[in-house]
C-alpha cells in the first residue's frame, strides 16, 4: 500500500489569550485487506489507468480516492489529498447495498423470507387505518424498491410521523400496485434495517460489525444515526476507500473470504440480477448506468453492476473481467462510469510493461485537490462576520469570524454561533492541509491571502464536501458556503459532531 503524506500536525496558538486548538488523535493506517500487484503483473495497462486519470482531469471531475482491483489484487490506488487511505469516507446511499447484505445473512439464518411482510414483521409500527397495499408489502419489495408510491416518500414520511418513519412509511397512498413499478425510495431501505433488528435482536450496525466487517478485517464501521440512535440504512456508512473494494471483491467472490463463506452465493447472485426495470435515480437524466435494471439495492450496469452513493460514491463489480473499483467523489457518477468502460476496460490484456508502472504508481501518490494560492501576508489578521445565508450556507449569518497568523499558517476562529454559541476553532494551512476537530471530527483547511481577501477551503475530511469561506477585510464580511451542499442538512457543526448524528430533530 502507498505511504501517503498524513495532514501536518496544528500548530500551537501564538497567544495565551487564544482558545487552542484541540490535536486530533493520530490515524492509524489499517493491515491491507487485499494483495498488492502491479498492472502489468495482473495484465492491465498502465497507460490505460493513466487514460483514465485524463479523462478525469479533462472533465473536472472530482475524485477523492481510486481503487482498482483485478484478479483479486489492487493494481492501482491513489488519494487526492488531504483524503487518504486510512480515513474513512461517507458513502451515502452505497450504504444500501450493505443493508442488502444484512437481509441476506438474516435469510440464511432462517430469520426472514423476501416474501415476509412488513406488517407481519414490524406490527407496532402499523398505523390504524393503513391502506391494503401496505399491508400487502414484502421484504421483496422494499429491496427492489416497487411498493407503489409515486416518487421518494423519505421527507412527507418522516413529516407525518416524526417519531417513527416506518409509521409515516406505511400510512402513505399508493399510485401503483406493489411490485410493478420501480421508484428509487430511501424510506424503503430504512424499514428494511429496521427489520432485520427487529428479526436477529441486534442494530444494524452491530449485526454487520459482527458477520461481515470484523471476519473480513474490517471495522468497526462508522454510521450517521438518527436522533433515537439506530443507523439511516439507507444512508451513514463511513469505511476507507479499501473496505468499499473489499466488499465488491467479496461479492465478485461470490461471497467467500480467505477461505471462509460469509455471504450464501445464491443471495449475491439473487441481489445483484436484475429484478425490475428503473428510471435513472435523477429526474430526467440520460445516465445509462442508472437505466440497464434494479436488483436488490444493486444497480445494474453496461458491465456487471454497482452500489452507488450521490456525489459518486461507487462500489463496481465487473465478474466477466475479474475487475472491482473503488471510487469517492464529489462528482457526477455517470461521467466515472463512463472513463471507466472507455479509458479503463480497453486496457486489459494489454500490459505495458514496468516503466509504465512506476510512472503510473509516482502520478498515483502525487494527486491532490488544488488549494487557494496567494500571498503568505505574514502578521495580517482579520474581523468579519457572516452575511446574509443562502441555500449554499455552511453557518448562519451574523457569525464572527476572526483570523489570526499561526506558524505555518492561520488560526480561524469562527462563532460564537448567533443561535447555538458554539465557537469552531481551526488551524489553516499554509499551501497545506492542517487538521483540527473542534466538535470531535476532523477537519483540515488550507488558505492563502490574495490582495484583501483570504480564502480558505475547511474539508470535513470525512465527508465528500468542502466549505470555501472568503473574508472581505474591505467590508468586514465574510461567506461560507458548501461546494455541494451535504443532504443532511447544510450546517457545517452538525458534520463535525461526535457521534454522528445527522438528524437529531428525530426522536
Amino acid at each position: 500500500m502507498p505511504v501517503l503524506p498524513l495532514p501536518l500536525p496544528v500548530s500551537p496558538s501564538p497567544s495565551p489569550k487564544s482558545p487552542p486548538v484541540p490535536v486530533p488523535v493520530p490515524v492509524t493506517v489499517p493491515m491491507p485487506l487485499l494483495p498488492r500487484r502491479t498492472p502489468s503483473a495482473s495484465g492491465l495497462s498502465a497507460r490505460a489507468v493513466g487514460a483514465l486519470l485524463d479523462r478525469l482531469e479533462a472533465r473536472s471531475v472530482e475524485c477523492h480516492s481510486l481503487m482498482i482491483v483485478h484478479r483479486g489484487a489492487v493494481v492501482a490506488e491513489g488519494w487526492w489529498a488531504p483524503y487518504s487511505a486510512e480515513r474513512p469516507h461517507l458513502l451515502y446511499s452505497l450504504t444500501k447495498s450493505f443493508t442488502s447484505v444484512a437481509v441476506g445473512l438474516a435469510v440464511a439464518d432462517g430469520l426472514l423470507s423476501p416474501d415476509d411482510r412488513v406488517v407481519d414483521v414490524l406490527p407496532d409500527h402499523v398505523p390504524a387505518g393503513a391502506p391494503a397495499q401496505a399491508r400487502r408489502l414484502t421484504v421483496h419489495h422494499l429491496l427492489t424498491m416497487t411498493a407503489g408510491h409515486p416518487a421518494d416518500t423519505l421527507a412527507e414520511a418522516w413529516e407525518r410521523e416524526p417519531a417513527d418513519l416506518v409509521r409515516g412509511f406505511l400510512s402513505l397512498p399508493f399510485t401503483a400496485a406493489e411490485g410493478t413499478r420501480h421508484t428509487y425510495d430511501n424510506a424503503t431501505t430504512f424499514v428494511l434495517a429496521r427489520m432485520v433488528e427487529r428479526v436477529t435482536g441486534r442494530g444494524l450496525p452491530e449485526f454487520l460489525d459482527e458477520r461481515l466487517f470484523a471476519p473480513m478485517g474490517i471495522g468497526p464501521a462508522e454510521w450517521d444515526r438518527v436522533g433515537s440512535g439506530a443507523a439511516f440504512g439507507f444512508h451513514g456508512l463511513h469505511l476507507t476507500t479499501e473496505a468499499v473494494a473489499a466488499f465488491g471483491e467479496l461479492l465478485r467472490r461470490g461471497g467467500r473470504w480467505g477461505g471462509r463463506r460469509l455471504l450464501p452465493r445464491a443471495w449475491v447472485e439473487r441481489a445483484t440480477r436484475r429484478h425490475v426495470d428503473c428510471t435513472p435515480y435523477r429526474a430526467g437524466a440520460a445516465d445509462p448506468d442508472f437505466a440497464r435494471g434494479y436488483g436488490y439495492q444493486f444497480w445494474r450496469s453496461r458491465h456487471g453492476y454497482h452500489g452507488h452513493g450521490a456525489f459518486g460514491q461507487q462500489c463496481v463489480v465487473v465478474p466477466e473481467y475479474d475487475l472491482v473499483v473503488a471510487v469517492t467523489a464529489q462528482t457526477d457518477a455517470q461521467q466515472v462510469l463512463d472513463a471507466l468502460w472507455e479509458c479503463l476496460l480497453p486496457g486489459l490484456g494489454h500490459p505495458d510493461g514496468t516503466r509504465a508502472d512506476r510512472v503510473l504508481a509516482d502520478r498515483l501518490h502525487r494527486l491532490a485537490l488544488p488549494v487557494p494560492t496567494g500571498a503568505p501576508a505574514p502578521g495580517r489578521t482579520a474581523d468579519a462576520r457572516l452575511g446574509p445565508a443562502t441555500e449554499e450556507s455552511a453557518l448562519p449569518a451574523a457569525t464572527p469570524v476572526h483570523l489570526a497568523p499561526a506558524p505555518d499558517g492561520w488560526q480561524l476562529r469562527i462563532g460564537p454561533l448567533p443561535d447555538t454559541g458554539t465557537t469552531l476553532t481551526l488551524a489553516v494551512g499554509r499551501t497545506t492541509w492542517q487538521e483540527s476537530a473542534p466538535l470531535g471530527r476532523p477537519v483540515l483547511a488550507t488558505g492563502a491571502w490574495q490582495g484583501d481577501t483570504f480564502t480558505a477551503d475547511l474539508c470535513p475530511i470525512t465527508t465528500p464536501h468542502r466549505v470555501r469561506l472568503t473574508v472581505d477585510t474591505t467590508t468586514a464580511t465574510a461567506r461560507a458556503t458548501w461546494t455541494t451542499v451535504p443532504l443532511t442538512g447544510p450546517r457545517l457543526e452538525l458534520h463535525l459532531r461526535t457521534p454522528l448524528m445527522t438528524r437529531p430533530d428525530v426522536a
